[in-house]
């Protein structure tokens, strides 16, 4: 399956083997709140059960802090109708980086391999682009061709459920016109 992008975004890079792997999902979404707004809310991995779609659970096993710079190991429990599965995932938080940004890359669970990469850039006119890169395989042929589809519907509504909960966290706010 090719890479997918969501509309308006650029496709980055390309595959180079003849195999193709699960869908890689990239979106920009332009949003009234600042870039710190955002970082925090996708930072805030404790409340993703409250919001983030398949999400049932998450513990974090472990927390590091070095600087500013925060690394999260977290289990996430996903699941969706009789399917049940555990992953596990490194999160570094860099708030005071240019742009801000959080990475997550893959430790254990059902994946062969699972990256994502998350940006928050300033807009002079107020709000700020929200960067939300996913790229992940299935280790199990059948769970991707079962969860597959529901897993490229889920990341596409994962940049909507981010901008939901700022919206409850921060209340509604409008962008200023230039």
């Amino acid at each position: 399956m090719p890479a997918r992008t969501s509309r308006g975004s650029k496709r980055r890079g390309s595959q180079s083997s003849g195999t193709d792997r699960m869908p890689k999902y990239e979106t920009t979404r332009r949003v009234p709140y600042t870039a710190r707004e955002m970082f925090d809310v996708v930072a805030d991995v404790e409340r993703y059960p409250l919001f983030v779609p398949m999400c049932e659970g998450l513990k974090i096993t472990s927390r590091q802090t070095t600087g500013r710079t925060t690394t999260l190991v977290a289990t996430m429990a996903i699941g969706y109708k009789a399917i049940r599965e555990n992953f596990t995932t490194r999160v570094v938080l860099h708030p005071d980086a240019a742009p801000e940004r959080i990475e997550v890359s893959y430790l254990d669970g059902p994946f062969r391999h699972l990256e994502n990469r998350w940006r928050f850039l300033p807009r002079e006119a107020g709000g700020s682009d929200v960067h939300f890169y996913i790229d992940y395989e299935f280790r199990s042929a059948m769970l991707g061709l079962v969860m597959g589809a529901v897993f490229d519907k889920a990341f596409r509504k994962f940049a909507e459920a981010f901008e939901a909960r700022a919206r409850s966290v921060y209340g509604p706010v409008q962008i200023r016109s230039v």
